[in-house]
């Protein structure tokens, strides 16, 4: 162990991908879903307040389900509703990609420029996430540029774990390639579900929140914040936490701070 270990115990930053890398959900995952809806002849439509209550189900083909049994249960009768429901999801993952090539998904606020502190100071950066590999790739290459795979020291994305947050099994994949325990980590997330997943696996974690997740319940944050900032254009706190008071954006320095408390 290096003796600078007591004073830098972070070694990684694990994001989640949807509504905190980017505002994915709204400008991007629910039209290409309503977009492969209308390719397929169906007469769903997900407007934003349907599509807030399904992000409660994490996972797109999960979600697709989870909308027949509630809205569409005639469709529940095809003998290959799995593989219709997979192709449907294929489809609005090809929708998805086109909304990215168009370049109409920016990241949120501080996200590049933490990603690239965090590079130069040598603290491992992470992706953890249900939507699909295809889905990471397209949004990293049209907002960071077509090498920003290589920025990232591990990739946790889709369904290469069975079970889906809040449940922590991408966080402990994750974690086990990396090789480090939840205590050299702090992962950044959107919302409860996240949340819950990532406090499963003993993660500390930061929340900053997006239209659809402000009023979720995030008891054991270490702090929720509307984004990461900017040195020009400071976050809002939105919990009581006063240890992020000396700074209005979130930097290596701040999350080192933050995993100290």
């Amino acid at each position: 162990m290096h003796s600078t270990d007591k004073h830098n115990p972070l070694k990684a930053v694990l994001f989640d991908v949807d509504g905190t890398l980017a505002d994915t959900e709204q400008d991007g995952h629910r039209p290409a879903f309503n977009a492969a809806f209308q390719e397929f002849g169906l007469s769903w439509h997900w407007d934003i307040p349907l599509y807030g209550r399904l992000l409660q189900i994490t996972g797109g083909k999960e979600r697709i389900r989870f909308y027949i049994e509630q809205h569409a249960p005639k469709a529940l009768n095809r003998t290959d509703l799995d593989e219709w429901i997979a192709s449907l999801h294929k489809t609005k993952t090809r929708h998805f990609k086109k909304l990215m090539e168009q370049g109409d998904i920016p990241l949120r606020p501080g996200v590049k420029r933490l990603i690239h502190e965090l590079r130069s100071k040598n603290i491992k950066i992470a992706i953890a996430t249900t939507t699909t590999p295809e889905n990471v790739t397209y949004l990293l290459q049209s907002v960071l540029g077509k090498d920003s795979i290589d920025l990232f020291d591990v990739i946790g994305a889709g369904d290469i774990v069975p079970m889906k947050k809040p449940a922590p099994d991408i966080y402990f994949w994750v974690l086990e390639k990396l090789k480090l325990a939840p205590s050299q980590c702090i992962a950044i997330e959107d919302s409860e579900n996240g949340l819950l997943a990532a406090l499963a696996a003993d993660l500390p974690t930061l929340i900053t929140v997006n239209n659809y997740t402000r009023q979720q319940n995030f008891n054991g944050a270490l702090a929720v914040l509307s984004d990461l900032g900017e040195p020009e254009q400071n976050f809002t706190q939105i919990s009581d936490n006063p240890q992020l008071v000396d700074k209005h954006w979130i930097d290596a320095e701040t999350l080192q701070q933050l995993i100290k408390t």
